[in-house]
């Protein structure tokens, strides 16, 4: 989808158990005038149409989701584009090494878009509700995450990210 500015966008994200990161995927694609679809409706070679491309999911297993990493390792190699990674997880929001955490998770796909040919302008992290295993028991991690104040966050972002694109 083209927005106001003629950048045209396109937010793909895995988002399964509570939806946190499609609540952040669609924050997103508010700003960049952006479609969102799920990994299995794009086709790889769609990607090199778009000007900015989004890719997010939870983290599954400490990394993105698969189905991200396959369609950006079946994507033809392209030069002049861009893009960004975002995710949800369910560490505790405030934890000191987050940050670290995020980086090493998104390491795999950070690496697989570059290698495409695209730029990485930024990621973005949200924590997001997690109540796999026994922390159901306890009613999860990050209750009621992302909330209104994550999505400001995330909408923050996608400015940036439509600013460095068009600039």
């Amino acid at each position: 989808m083209e927005s106001a500015t003629g950048l045209r966008s396109l937010v793909v994200v895995y988002s399964y158990h509570h939806h946190n990161t499609e609540k952040v995927a669609r924050a997103m694609a508010e700003v960049l005038g952006a479609e969102v679809k799920a990994p299995k409706d794009v086709r790889p070679e769609d990607l090199a149409q778009y000007d900015l491309v989004g890719l997010g999911s939870g983290i599954y297993g400490g990394l993105m989701h698969k189905d991200l990493l396959a369609l950006v390792n079946a994507a033809p190699q392209t030069s002049g584009k861009r893009a960004f990674l975002f995710s949800t997880m369910g560490a505790p929001a405030g934890a000191k090494d987050r940050q670290e955490l995020v980086t090493k998770r998104h390491a795999p796909l950070r690496a697989a878009v570059e290698a495409k040919g695209y730029q990485v302008l930024g990621e973005f992290d949200s924590p997001g509700w997690l109540t796999l295993a026994f922390l159901a028991l306890f009613g999860g991690i990050n209750r009621g995450r992302p909330n209104e104040a994550d999505l400001a966050s995330a909408r923050e972002f996608a400015l940036e990210m439509k600013g460095k694109a068009a600039g």
